[in-house]
């Protein structure tokens, strides 16, 4: 479990929200419960290792390592305050 977080904040069109908040209470699941549980399986899926902050390890081998020995090409970063719309 993480001891350590990090905000992550997302634009997202305002009844998808709802309808995904509604699922989730359906499911006795906050939402941030779900998102972070769709986070670990999306970094499963791509091979991606990562010790979970504040834990012990973490403190020993902090980052994040990619399974395969191929790293991705790093994309153009974006200018500061534009922002990605869609969801």
């Amino acid at each position: 479990m993480e001891l350590k977080t990090a905000r992550l904040t997302l634009l997202i069109d305002p009844d998808k929200k709802a309808a995904f908040e509604s699922l989730c209470a359906k499911q006795d699941r906050t939402a941030s419960q779900v998102v972070r549980q769709l986070i670990r399986e999306y970094l499963a899926l791509h091979g991606v290792e990562y010790q979970p902050g504040g834990s012990p390890q973490g403190a020993a081998t902090s980052g994040v390592r990619r399974k395969s020995a191929a790293q991705p090409r790093a994309s153009s970063p974006r200018k500061p305050g534009s922002r990605v719309r869609g969801g």
